[in-house]
């Protein structure tokens, strides 16, 4: 992981993938849903306070009439000026404006948590790098259905796309 990291809140979208009541309840590791949640909602309130975008991504599953209970973003999650994606596959960019949506904003840098890890995380990221976006991962914003596999894209893949860091290591220029 690197050292604290200052973000220039215009060009900087905080993109938070699959928190959603039925997700967050999993058993999920190295850190459970509610933990991963709360750290996501103190940094969506810092990057709004700071005039960043927050874009909340969720996904629905295609082709059925009515989706799974708890399949909606967590209560109070998505705020007034917020970006809401919804997604129909793994990743948060195929077929759902959302690059469009970041570039109307300005946006160049995007900073990553949510669930899974390895999943809707991960996909999401790649084709971010794809699209030329530079990428941020908060390793205790996201968790995984093990730690294993939360590990293997932390350690192994996003040092490959961008830069590692903590929540605690995001900070913005005063003023």
């Amino acid at each position: 992981m690197t050292a604290p990291l200052t973000l220039e809140p215009a060009g900087t979208a905080l993109v938070l993938v699959d928190l959603m009541d039925r997700i967050v309840a999993l058993p999920l590791e190295p850190r459970k849903g509610t933990e991963v949640l709360a750290v996501c909602e103190e940094l969506a309130t810092a990057f709004r306070a700071a005039g960043g975008s927050v874009v909340l991504i969720r996904v629905e599953r295609p082709g059925v009439a009515d989706q799974p209970p708890g399949s909606g973003l967590v209560e109070g999650l998505l705020q007034d000026g917020d970006i809401e994606i919804v997604k129909r596959t793994i990743g948060g960019f195929q077929g759902t404006g959302l690059d469009d949506r970041l570039r109307e904003h300005g946006v160049r840098t995007l900073v990553f948590g949510g669930i899974a890890t390895n999943l809707g995380v991960e996909s999401t990221a790649r084709a971010a790098a794809d699209l030329g976006y530079h990428l941020v991962f908060v390793e205790d914003a996201m968790t995984a259905f093990t730690a294993a596999e939360h590990e293997a894209s932390v350690r192994l893949d996003f040092p490959r796309l961008g830069s590692v860091v903590r929540a605690s290591d995001v900070t913005f220029p005063a003023g």
